[in-house]
């Protein structure tokens, strides 16, 4: 599969929705993401007799997330992008749709010079909390959060976060751990683990 190729090459660990917060050091600034040149993407995509549309929000009730959804692709260095917006959560469209075989990925920010992200309480997620993602037909499909990782950057779980499955499955990645003043960066990724429900 194209994505699943693209999702191996791209520096993942290198910098996953990250931010400094307003107590630390400020990063340099983070540029907006640029529009992928891998391929473009229809609204709806139909696998069988099942069509899937794209999602546009996401919503996670037990911390407060109601996040429209921006696409996200490949940036120049291979590196995924990242919302150009803190507040606003990512879905990483070369990969699957939600509710799609495999693992849909939606990326976002723990915080900001500004204060916090929209997943900036992302590590707090209880197995078992619901994740709503609605499309772009007004279809809704829901996920119950299964686990929760904690991941150092220099080894993050790229087969486990990207890897081809044959359910449905999503992924909610964001940055966590300590804070490098040095880099500008966080040193961990913070990856929730969710399948759909029921």
């Amino acid at each position: 599969m194209r994505w699943w190729f693209v999702a191996r090459v791209a520096l993942v660990a290198a910098a996953v929705a990250c931010s400094a917060t307003a107590a630390a050091a400020p990063p340099p600034p983070m540029a907006p993401p640029t529009a992928s040149p891998v391929q473009s993407f229809r609204s709806v995509r139909s696998y069988g007799d099942v069509t899937i549309a794209e999602p546009v929000r996401l919503r996670v009730p037990t911390l407060g997330v109601d996040s429209p959804l921006v696409r996200l692709g490949v940036a120049p260095d291979r590196s995924i992008e990242v919302p150009a917006d803190f507040g606003t959560a990512g879905w990483f469209a070369e990969g699957p749709r939600p509710g799609q075989p495999g693992p849909a990925v939606i990326l976002g920010h723990v915080d900001s010079k500004a204060g916090p992200g929209v997943f900036y309480r992302l590590a707090q997620l209880p197995v078992g909390a619901d994740i709503f993602v609605e499309r772009a037909d007004g279809s809704t499909i829901e996920f119950r959060v299964r686990s929760t990782q904690h991941a150092l950057k220099a080894a993050f779980p790229t087969e486990l976060v990207y890897a081809p499955t044959l359910e449905p499955s999503l992924r909610l990645v964001t940055c966590g751990g300590v804070f490098d003043r040095a880099k500008g960066s966080y040193l961990d990724n913070v990856i929730v683990y969710a399948d759909p429900f029921p």
